[in-house]
This record gives structure tokens, sequence and C-alpha cells, in this order.
């Protein structure tokens, strides 16, 4: 996997997952957009990290929609990330990734392995066992996850060196519903955490990245919105701004006002 590259993003600011450096803080997904060419003008104006692409539903387009489909990947020029959408138990997803590693060439793999069909959330009691497996397959497992801390400490227990919490139920749009739990894994984790889900709006993004969180990962935000592309670039300018309000440093918050110019002695009019 080539990562690809930012000018703008400071050496020594760069993503660093499972010990390979990346210039962009933002992954994009690649289903639900109007067309192949829509697609790649929103990856070409956002410049994403990664790509994550379906397995499943490559297949699912037919023999030549699938072959056009990877065709444009690889005109794109951007490291893809395989997915295990749509999987219920372990055994499913890792016959899915070991698929997926033969058909995409590569190594990594976002797992997803979901445990109730009506919310997507994933199976939490199953996703470490999973995850697991994969790494000891020789996987880079990047996990889809809720925010519970336990779950995530599990998945880093595992082997895991990275974690993917939701924002909000995969689709919805709702942005960060529950913001202490997401502080609370940037707070004890020591590790790159990325919102996968749920994030709907750009402020959403930039509201993440501004609470110390390594990078974010979107499709429907995007590929549903009415200008696909503009909405692609909106996300990747708020994603940086908010890593760089972050490595700025916030003023902490006051409780009561405070002078934002400070006034000192006698006015000069005042004095003689």
């Amino acid at each position: 996997m080539t990562a690809l590259a930012n000018p703008d993003t400071p050496p020594s600011d760069l993503l660093v997952l499972y010990g390979q450096a990346f210039g962009s803080r933002l992954m994009l997904g690649t289903a639900r957009y109007p067309s192949p060419a829509v697609l790649e003008q929103a990856v070409r104006r956002s410049s994403p990290c990664m790509l994550t692409a379906s397995l499943r539903r490559q297949g699912a387009l037919g023999l030549d929609a699938s072959h056009g489909f990877w065709t444009l990947l690889k005109k794109l020029d951007v490291p893809v990330l395989p997915n295990t959408a749509g999987c219920h138990s372990v055994q499913e997803a890792i016959t899915t990734a070991e698929m997926a590693r033969e058909v995409f060439g590569t190594e990594w793999i976002k797992l997803e392995l979901i445990g109730d069909d009506y919310t997507l959330q994933p199976d939490t009691l199953q996703l470490p066992v999973a995850a697991d497996q994969l790494i000891q397959r020789g996987f880079k497992v990047l996990p889809y996850c809720t925010d519970d801390l336990v779950l995530c400490q599990r998945l880093l227990d595992v082997g895991c060196q990275a974690v993917m919490p939701w924002a909000a139920p995969i689709g919805t749009g709702l942005g960060p519903i529950n913001p202490h739990s997401l502080r609370t894994l940037r707070e004890r984790l020591d590790v790159p955490l990325i919102v996968d889900a749920g994030l709907g709006l750009p402020s959403h993004a930039c509201q993440v990245m501004e609470w110390g969180f390594d990078a974010v990962l979107l499709n429907t935000a995007v590929a549903l919105a009415q200008d696909p592309v503009a909405m692609a670039g909106a996300f990747a300018d708020a994603v940086a701004a908010g890593r760089a309000a972050y490595r700025a440093g916030a003023m902490a918050p006051q409780t009561s006002a405070q002078p934002s110019t400070p006034v000192l002695g006698t006015p000069f009019w005042h004095q003689g």
C-alpha cells in the first residue's frame, strides 16, 4: 500500500497506522454515489488516505460493473481498505477478509461484524474474537466498533493497533450522540482512534478532530449530499481545521465573562 502524500501536512504530523504514515486524515467510502464519475471527482477533491470498498458489493454488481469499479480504483491510485460489510459471524468475516486479500492484494482490512440488523450495531461479543483470528493470519485490522471503552480495550488486547468507534449508528448522519464516551476513549487510549459512521456534517468531523481523534471515515454524508464533490471538499477542509485546532491547543472554558482586552490602571485621558 502506498500512502497518499499531502503537501500541506507537516512531516511531524502524519497519521501512522501499523507503522505506515499517511498524509491525510480522511478516509472515504465508495458506495452509493450517483455515478462513478462523481465518485472520482469527490476523491480527487478530498485526497483521502484510503478508500473503503466491500468485496460483497462488488460481487453483487455483476462481472462487468465490478471490473469497471476496480479499474476506477486503480486509476485513482489511492490505497484501498477492503471491508467485511454484511458479515454476521466470525467465520463469515474471516472468509470475506481472505477473499478480499486475494482480490485487492492487501493485508489491510476494515473489520465489520454486525450483531443487529436494525441498528447495524457491531457484535461486541464476537468482534475481539474475529480481530484476534485475523491478526494471527497476518491482517492489519481496523475494527468498526461502538464507543464502549471496555470493547475498545479488548480489541487492543488482541493486537489491534487502532480502533474505529462510531459517532452514531451507521448512515444516520446524527453526529456524535455520546460526546462523553468518545472523549473518554481519547483520554484513556493512547492509540490512533478513527471515528467511523454517523457523521453527517463537516462540523461533526471538525468537532471530533478537535477532541483529538486521529481521523474520520465517511461515506453516506458525502455520497448522498446534493453535491458530493463539494461536500467531500468541505469534509476534507473540516478535518484539517479540526486537527489544526487540536494541535494549537484550545483555551480552557470559563464559567464567567472575561475581558478580551485587559484594563490596566487609569485611562490616559483621566490622568493628570
